[in-house]
C-alpha cells in the first residue's frame, strides 16, 4: 500500500490502515465514507509540489478501493507548511491553477470529493494577496468551496498570509456543502480551537466539520529559529468536546514525522489526526506514523445526549450573548 515517492527519503514505516467501516458505503443522504491522509512530505520547492501531487494521486487511488466518498489532506498539502514567505509565494497558485486542475481530475477519475489545502494566489480588493486555503472539490471535479483561513496563528503566519474574508467580495466564510448528501463545513488548523466557528457551521447545517491542520512538535520560523514548545494537542480533548456540544462529526487531518525543505528538516509533526463522533467519542485516532484513516459517518447512529429531544442548539439564548461580539482587550 502506497509506496513513498522517490522524493521522500526519510520514512521506512509502511502506512497503516485505520478503519471503522460498514460492509458498504453509506447511501446518499444517509452518511459519508470519509478518509483522512496523515503522512510525511516535502515543502517549499516546485519538486515538492510535484511529489505532493503524486502522493495525493496515490492516496486517492488507494482510498477509492475502499469506496471513499470524501478524502482530506493536511493544511497546505500541495506546497507544504514549513517554508518562508518568499518560497511559498513563488509556489502559490489560483484556485483554477495547474495543481488544483490535477486535483479536480483526480476527483473525477475516482468519483470522490477531495479537500485539498494549498497556497492560494488571488487578486482581491485590487491587489495580489496570498491565502492559506482549502479547495473542496466535488466528485465530478467541480469546486464546491474555496475556503481561506480567517484566524491566523501567531505573528509568523501573518508574514505569509492575508486573513480571509476581510472584504465583501470574498463572500461568506462559514458555508456548508453537500457531499453524498451530507453537510460538510471547513475550518483550518488553529481555527479548530475556536468554539464559535464549529458552532457557526453546525448551525448552518454541517454534519461534519473538517479541519486540515499542521500541528507540530517543532517548526522552523521564518527568522530561522525553531519554536520552543510543541503545538497544543487539542485532538483528544477540545475537538471531541466541540463535536459533543454541536452534535456533529469533527475530523482533524494532520501530518506526521518530518517535513523537509531541499533535504533539510524544517518541521516535525504530532501525527494526531482524529475523527470524533457527535457523542464526543474518538472514533479513530492515529499514531505518529503514516496512516490512512477511514470511517463511515452516519448521523442517525448517534442520539442526542439529553432525553426528551433537548438539544444545545434549540436551547440557545442568543439575546444574552452580546459580550461575545466585544473585541478582546
Amino acid at each position: 500500500m502506497l509506496p513513498h515517492p522517490k522524493e521522500s527519503p526519510f520514512s521506512a514505516l509502511p502506512p497503516l490502515l485505520l478503519s471503522r467501516l460498514l460492509p458498504t458505503p453509506p447511501a446518499p443522504g444517509e452518511g459519508l465514507r470519509l478518509a483522512l491522509w496523515q503522512g510525511e512530505g516535502t515543502a517549499g520547492t516546485p519538486e515538492a509540489v510535484e511529489a505532493n501531487l503524486l502522493r495525493l494521486e496515490q492516496v486517492a487511488a488507494e482510498a477509492a478501493t475502499w469506496g471513499t466518498q470524501l478524502l482530506a489532506f493536511p493544511e497546505l498539502f500541495l506546497s507544504g507548511y514549513a517554508s518562508d514567505p518568499e518560497r511559498v509565494r513563488r509556489l502559490a497558485e489560483p484556485v483554477d491553477g495547474p495543481g488544483l486542475e490535477r486535483v479536480a481530475a483526480c476527483a473525477r477519475r475516482h468519483g470522490m470529493a477531495i479537500a485539498c489545502p494549498y497556497a492560494e494566489r488571488a487578486l482581491v480588493g485590487g491587489q495580489e494577496r496570498f491565502y492559506d486555503a482549502i479547495a473542496l472539490v466535488a466528485a465530478d471535479g467541480s469546486l464546491l468551496k474555496n475556503y481561506r483561513k480567517t484566524h491566523l496563528w501567531g505573528p509568523d503566519e501573518r508574514l505569509f498570509w492575508s486573513e480571509g474574508y476581510r472584504l465583501a467580495e470574498e463572500g461568506e466564510p462559514f458555508t456548508v456543502h453537500a457531499v453524498n448528501g451530507v453537510g460538510v463545513g471547513l475550518l483550518n488548523c488553529y481555527e479548530a480551537e475556536f468554539p464559535e466557528l464549529t458552532r457557526l457551521l453546525a448551525l448552518a447545517g454541517a454534519s461534519l466539520v473538517l479541519i486540515p491542520t499542521a500541528a507540530d512538535t517543532w517548526v522552523r520560523l521564518s527568522d530561522g529559529r525553531r519554536t520552543e514548545h510543541p503545538y497544543p494537542d487539542v485532538s483528544r480533548n477540545l475537538l471531541p468536546a466541540h463535536a459533543f456540544a454541536n452534535g456533529c462529526f469533527v475530523a482533524y487531518a494532520n501530518r506526521c514525522g518530518l517535513e523537509l525543505v531541499e533535504g533539510e528538516p524544517w518541521a516535525h509533526y504530532l501525527g494526531n489526526s482524529v475523527i470524533c463522533g457527535p457523542d464526543g467519542a474518538l472514533l479513530l485516532a492515529a499514531q505518529n506514523r503514516p496512516t490512512l484513516l477511514l470511517a463511515d459517518l452516519i448521523p442517525a447512529e448517534f442520539r442526542a445526549p439529553h432525553p426528551e429531544g433537548t438539544t444545545y442548539r434549540a436551547d440557545r439564548r442568543p439575546d444574552l450573548y452580546g459580550p461575545l461580539h466585544t473585541p478582546a482587550c
